[in-house]
């Protein structure tokens, strides 16, 4: 294992931790409108800490790589978490510090594991969609979605392509924020359908070689009695003709 691999193994468990810190601390302001202002800079304040341990994480691991320009170019969602927030405009990149840190350890454990994927990363995405758009929209002119549960509700409605129409982005940048959760959408239906369908063909597989393996013992099993039986039909052959007057 090389350096890259031992500290990403090592930070896994609190960059996660870190992450949902993160998700709270971003969540709640959205969520509360109302939450007074000490709690309001205590929640900037988590968020701007958490981005700092995803910078000290990047540039650790960017360091302990052998081949640093292809560190980068393989890794391009955690340089965005890393530059982007920095802009305030894109308060909104700020999501992709949980999507980034939760893809390393989500997919290390995927398969076999189907159903509690499926549950976690469509309640996460929902999630996002939900947070992200509300922010995006509430205080637009005309918008008509203004609440957490508005988004909530137009989130699942648009991932799962029901569609209503009774909740929609005005602005561009919650059309950004929708195109991202069709396409998340989609791309988790896509991983799921994948791995149902790897995990048949593994278990067709192990059937089948099961199968194989019992007619081979069979077949074995017969060849063996078959061959017994001959070697008793010529013993049986030589005595009688040792026998006298054979």
């Amino acid at each position: 294992m090389d350096r890259t691999a031992r500290w990403e193994r090592a930070a896994e468990w609190p960059l996660t931790l870190v992450a949902l810190i993160f998700l709270i601390a971003y969540a709640l302001p959205i969520a509360v409108p109302a939450l007074p202002a000490w709690a309001l800079n205590a929640c900037e304040v988590a968020i701007w800490a958490a981005w700092a341990v995803f910078v000290v994480d990047y540039l650790t691991r960017l360091v302990l790589s052998g081949n640093r320009r292809r560190f980068v170019t393989s890794n391009l969602l955690d340089l965005a978490v890393v530059l982007l927030p920095m802009l305030r405009p894109l308060r909104l990149v700020r999501l992709l510090a949980l999507v980034s840190i939760l893809h390393r350890t989500a997919l290390k454990e995927l398969r076999g594991r189907v159903a509690v994927y499926t549950a976690g990363g469509a309640a996460l995405l929902v999630l996002v969609g939900a947070l992200a758009i509300t922010d995006a929209e509430r205080s637009e002119p005309g918008a008509n979605i203004t609440t957490l549960g508005d988004g909530l509700w137009w989130a699942l409605a648009t991932m799962t392509t029901v569609g209503y129409g009774d909740r929609f982005p005005v602005t561009t940048t919650g059309r950004f924020v929708a195109a991202g959760l069709m396409v998340g959408g989609i791309a988790l239906l896509g991983v799921v359908t994948a791995t149902i369908a790897s995990w048949l063909v593994q278990r067709v597989s192990e059937v089948t070689e099961s199968e194989e393996a019992a007619t081979r013992a069979q077949v074995d099993l017969l060849a063996r009695e078959v061959a017994g039986l001959r070697a008793e039909l010529a013993a049986q052959a030589d005595e009688r003709r040792r026998l006298p007057g054979a």
